[in-house]
């Protein structure tokens, strides 16, 4: 029930993070500790109260984690303006956006 919880506050993180314009999810990509800290504090702030809801918050925040390392790893990010492309270069698509 806790990994299913977990994974349930990380789908709903990614969704949110979903909306995003492209050039804003990769310049927070650039500071991936910062963003795991964050909301993986926030997680644990909503949840807080029950030891299944920090340990949800505990998954959500190893996942989300996981997948901000794989997605700096896999689409680059934006530093002080400058792309720097992962394995897929998305140069064109941040022209046009």
């Amino acid at each position: 029930m806790i990994i299913e919880s977990g994974i349930i506050i990380f789908l709903g993180l990614l969704a949110l993070a979903w909306k995003l314009p492209l050039h804003i999810s990769l310049r927070l990509l650039e500071h991936s500790l910062v963003l795991d800290v964050t909301v993986s504090v926030l997680a644990y702030m909503l949840h807080w109260g029950t030891f299944t809801g920090v340990m949800a918050a505990a998954v959500a925040g190893l996942m989300c984690s996981g997948f901000t390392a794989t997605a700096k790893w896999l689409f680059g990010s934006v530093r002080k303006g400058r792309y720097r492309p992962g394995v897929f270069n998305l140069s064109d698509r941040l022209r046009t956006a």
